[in-house]
């Protein structure tokens, strides 16, 4: 399995593309992983993304919703890996040679830290936007709930959709998906298969 590991560029009390502190603070660029996924170009904070492993050895869990394609040993630890595709309530993203699992920390709750998997159509590069090159989300016209962008990057003219991952990856929405699953299937998750630590 190959993997990229990633440390962040900035402190991950920051919130990416935005200033720390202050009006008069100029604020660095801010660094992002840029990947596609239904045709569409997204991008994350760096901060939040621990590394990028190829798509591969991940073992299904039966009667899971399409949302959670499976889980992965990481170094010891179970990881669920969630299809970002059928998040934003798309068809489950198609294994092709690019397709990877970018694996991503979230706040579970204030303090706790859940390690997450999401699958992508393939990683394009990491890039510096600077807070300027911005813009808030847009209120509607957006292919994704609004709640999951956290603002639309600049990028040589066009435009990147930077993911909220506190909303897109909320742990409270996804163990809810999971428990609604189950309740219907009348199944108990495995062990080792949680949204919350």
């Amino acid at each position: 399995m190959t993997q990229t590991q990633l440390s962040p560029a900035a402190p991950a009390s920051a919130l990416p593309g935005r200033p720390a502190t202050g009006l008069a603070v100029a604020a660095e660029p801010q660094q992002y992983l840029v990947f596609t996924l239904c045709g569409e170009t997204f991008a994350i904070g760096i901060c939040s993304i621990k590394e990028i492993i190829e798509y591969g050895q991940l073992t299904e869990v039966p009667m899971m919703p399409e949302l959670v394609r499976g889980v992965i040993n990481l170094r010891g630890s179970v990881v669920p890996v969630v299809d970002l595709a059928v998040r934003f309530g798309r068809k489950p993203t198609e294994v092709a040679r690019r397709t990877c699992i970018v694996i991503v920390e979230t706040e579970a709750q204030p303090g706790e830290v859940q390690v997450i998997g999401v699958i992508v159509d393939a990683v394009n590069e990491v890039l510096d936007i600077p807070a300027q090159e911005i813009e808030p989300a847009p209120s509607f016209g957006a292919r994704i709930r609004s709640d999951f962008i956290e603002g639309m990057g600049k990028v040589a003219g066009k435009f990147v959709i930077l993911l909220s991952l506190r909303h897109a990856l909320s742990v409270d929405e996804l163990s809810d998906i999971v428990g609604a699953a189950e309740a219907a299937q009348g199944a108990a998750a495995p062990p080792g298969l949680t949204f919350a630590e």
